[in-house]
């Protein structure tokens, strides 16, 4: 339907228009948002073109939204925007308030995936620039809401701490997203953290822009819908403007901006918005809609409509409004052929530089040393490491639920908010999306975040936060954002008499397989305590985004062997640790035990127990689950390797640590053993199901005879 919208705006821009003042837009301003407008259609259908041709590779358009040029326009070049992919105008206009690179430029550059797109360079066709304080944004539904409320959060809160921040102390943070994804338990969360926040008097100035064209790619949003669900929400100051109009939608901007800016409180932009050329290049719109209903939707064309606002103005004649419209088809169109075979990555070194100039330097970092006081248990050392953590870092925030005045579920930060304060040690809203949203977006910010996830299984339903926000940001950005992050999870199985299995939880699995992110498991507190530190360098230091995991069982543990023994106890002084090194308890020569977590105490002690039948054990406790410390695990292997994995047999652990071993050209006997591929139960029964000390001896006998 390309060629249809573009016909028929030619044949109807001289139709009559009436007389239409142009409100609170001057006639060059008007002019300007007409230009936006102009190049983010014709981008679109350059898309087309180059889909046509095989050479564009992203072609979800902005037809119909182009409006939302008017938002930009009410808003400041440094106020931070997170952006819904259909926002080519919102993104056309900001740059012509900015300077620099060539924007109509920088977009086809994105669509032909070509390796000088200026954000991304080829990686993702997105919105986004750092001198433009656009955050990219990919194929989001929704998940960037809970971002964009911790960036506004986090604009006020770095100011509160005298933390430098890269966005002006009066910024407003703008999200735009579609009403489709309105409905997504994402955009619910994070709209309803916003509220809350302004409610408990935190402030919070955020700009949720819905641009309501009333289908989710084919499937009608209720008409009214919106509206009804956001229009008379406490504390949400709600806006409503017609999107073909970009005078009402201007205006409506400004207002609502302008109440943010004020208020320091969230408002809501509800933009009726109209969707053209369907919802992406390979969307069959005529598919599940009549042909009548898309031809009415012609007539309501921001772009038709802005050129007849300016026609009735007398800023243009009918012609003129046409020769603009031709010109910026010629302007895009002959940089889209120059573009169309600029050269792309070729390589998997060049695809990955983000991630692995972040491995590399992450490899490296150690942290410092530090002393614990005597018998000090792991939850104990991870507190002391929390509270040096927020000494040396002024930029430093913890966050969560229950961790300020409970001091957390087990006591890990006990104590912390009353030696921070309760600006930088904070409870939230119980919804995990948010808080680790919050995290994402106070590491933009220039905040430290160090948000709590209470249990590993509370994890799952917000685990894309981590994976597609937080994760990813290096990645799209080129390097040019970061958001450094530590999020501590309490986790694993073992914990005696609060069990079953939202409180004891072995699925790593979702963590594993993410590019790019440190991911810590300390078994004992002395590591605990060294490997924070090393987690906050690296994030400070590197934006590295650093998954701390728990073990619940061992939080109070003591003795190792006896009762009374304190052999799990740490205490004195504390020696650096490097980021993926692997600790070693003994020398022996005849099995190598590789784990990590739980399985360390429990390792140990069957090593003691193999003695008696001869086998002379080392154990390697991994520590960091991801890089995994390959090297180190190969240096002290025997001749045989058992690797005790208390995670699940299928996606656990093991399956990645054998498989490294295979790929280094380890050429001894490995064996494994792990837990079952099992929900864990209540009590007892969890017993049959968890890793235990008698299987890792059986299996350690077994592999070496």
């Amino acid at each position: 339907m390309a060629g249809s919208i573009d016909e028929y705006f030619l044949e109807h821009v001289g139709g009559p228009s009436g007389q239409r003042p142009l409100g609170s837009l001057t006639p060059g301003r008007a002019l300007e948002l007409y230009d936006a407008q102009l190049g983010s259609r014709h981008l679109d259908l350059a898309a087309r073109w180059l889909r046509t041709q095989g050479k564009g590779y992203y072609t979800i358009g902005s037809s119909g939204h182009e409006g939302n040029a008017a938002v930009a326009a009410a808003l400041r070049v440094t106020d931070p925007a997170l952006l819904h992919y259909r926002s080519g105008a919102f993104f056309l206009e900001r740059a012509r308030q900015g300077s620099g690179s060539d924007p109509i430029r920088d977009v086809l550059l994105g669509l032909v995936a070509a390796a000088d797109e200026p954000i991304s360079g080829g990686r993702h066709k997105v919105f986004g620039r750092a001198d433009l304080a656009v955050i990219p944004q990919t194929s989001t539904i929704a998940s960037h809401l809970p971002r964009a409320v911790g960036v506004a959060f986090s604009t006020v809160r770095a100011r509160k701490l005298g933390v430098e921040s890269p966005w002006p102390a009066d910024a407003v943070t703008v999200c735009s997203f579609g009403d489709a994804s309105a409905n997504h338990s994402t955009a619910l969360g994070a709209i309803n953290t916003g509220v809350h926040s302004a409610y408990r008097g935190v402030p919070l100035p955020l700009l949720f822009v819905c641009e309501d064209n009333g289908l989710g790619i084919s499937v009608p949003t209720p008409r009214g819908w919106i509206a009804s669900n956001f229009e008379s929400r406490p504390g949400l100051e709600y806006f409503h403007a017609d999107g073909s109009d970009v005078v009402d939608t201007f205006e409506q901007a400004v207002k609502a901006v302008n109440h943010v800016r004020r208020h320091r409180r969230p408002a809501f932009l509800h933009i009726d918005t109209v969707r053209l050329m369907g919802h992406a290049g390979s969307d069959v719109e005529s598919s599940y809609r009549t042909p009548r209903e898309i031809v009415a939707d012609y007539a309501r064309d921001p772009v038709l409509c802005t050129a007849r606002l300016l026609i009735s103005a007398n800023v243009l004649t009918p012609a003129e409004a046409v020769e603009l419209y031709e010109a910026k088809r010629t302007e895009v169109m002959n940089t889209a052929k120059e573009i169309a075979d600029a050269p792309q990555l070729t390589s998997a070194s060049a695809v990955m530089r983000p991630l692995t100039d972040v491995a590399s330097a992450v490899s490296s970092t150690t942290s410092a040393a530090l002393d614990l006081p005597a018998g000090s248990t792991l939850a104990q050392s991870i507190n002391v490491a929390l509270r040096r953590i927020l000494d040396e870092y002024s930029q430093a925030v913890l966050f969560g639920e229950d961790v300020a005045r409970k001091g957390g579920v087990y006591g890990v930060t006990r104590g912390l908010a009353d030696a921070a304060g309760p600006a930088r040690v904070f409870d939230t809203v119980l919804d995990e999306q948010s808080i680790l949203g919050l995290a994402a977006g106070a590491g933009v910010s220039g905040l430290l975040p160090i948000a709590e996830i209470q249990y590993l299984a509370y994890l799952h339903n917000a685990a894309d936060q981590i994976r597609g926000e937080a994760s990813t940001l290096q990645f799209f950005s080129n390097r040019q954002y970061r958001n450094p992050m530590i999020v501590r999870i309490a986790g694993y199985g073992y914990q005696k008499g609060f069990g079953g299995h939202f409180h004891n939880d072995n699925a790593v699995a979702a963590l594993r397989d993410i590019p790019g992110i440190v991911v810590a498991s300390p078994s004992r507190g002395d590591d605990a305590a060294a490997m924070l530190g090393a987690c906050a360098s690296a994030a400070v230091e590197h934006g590295a985004v650093c998954i701390f995991l728990e073990p619940i069982a061992l939080y109070h543990t003591r003795d190792l062997h006896e009762e009374g023994d304190g052999g799990w106890l740490s205490g004195g002084h504390v020696g650096s640790v490097r980021i993926g090194s692997a600790r070693i308890y003994g020398d022996g020569t005849d099995l190598t035990i590789v784990t990590f977590g739980n399985g360390v105490p429990m390792s140990l002690r069957a090593a003691r127990r193999l003695e008696a039948h001869g086998i002379d054990v080392r154990v390697v406790d991994m520590r960091w689950l991801a890089p995994l410390p390959v090297e180190d695990i190969l240096a002290d292997a025997a001749s045989c390797v058992l690797v005790v994995d208390e995670t699940r047999r299928s996606g656990g652990v093991s399956e990645g640590v054998i498989a490294a071993l295979v790929d280094a050209g380890y050429s001894g006997k490995i064996g494994r053993v792990a837990s079952e591929d099992s929900v864990i139960p209540l009590g007892g029964a969890a017993l049959h199901v968890l890793l235990s000390e008698d299987r890792i001896v059986d299996a350690a006998v077994t592999l070496v005879s």
